[in-house]
Order: C-alpha cells, then structure tokens, then sequence
C-alpha cells in the first residue's frame, strides 16, 4: 500500500515577516530561516510570503531545527535579501 503524505501551507505578509537569509542571488533570498511552531508544522510543507496580491517567495520546508525552519525558493524569489 503506497504511504500518504500530509502537508499545508504556511503564508506570510511580507510586510511583517521576519526572518534571516541563509542563501541569496541578485539581491533576493533564496534561502530563508525563520521562527516556526514545530508541534503545527514539518519538513514538507509549503511556504508562501506575499506582497499585496504577489508572491515574492514560494518554497518548502527542508528542514526544522531549534524552533527555526529553513525554506527554499530556488528560481522565483522576490523576498528581498537581509543584512547579515
């Protein structure tokens, strides 16, 4: 019998999301950390942060680790990049 998969969608508004930019290309974040409540959410899961009516960051979580998630959009980021 084949497994079945669960997963969700998180979203976020750009405007007051914070979070920590583990990877960048062009001045956009390509890969994002951010606080995450573990027991509600897993690897797996899809992440959208959104701008008025657009999607500036489309990606999944690869991984939880100390409260933090990590998320990738590889090709279509337009969440702007954060100062390390």
């Amino acid at each position: 019998m084949p497994e079945v998969a669960f997963c969700q969608t998180i979203s976020f508004n750009a405007d007051t999301f914070e979070y920590e930019t583990v990877n960048h290309e062009n001045g956009n974040a390509t890969m994002i950390k951010f606080e995450i409540d573990y027991t509600r959410y897993s690897p797996g899961d899809v992440v959208v942060v959104l701008s008025a009516d657009d999607v500036v960051f489309h990606g999944i979580i690869g991984k939880i680790e100390d409260g933090c998630a990590y998320a990738y959009d590889p090709k279509g980021s337009l969440l702007a990049a954060t100062v390390q």
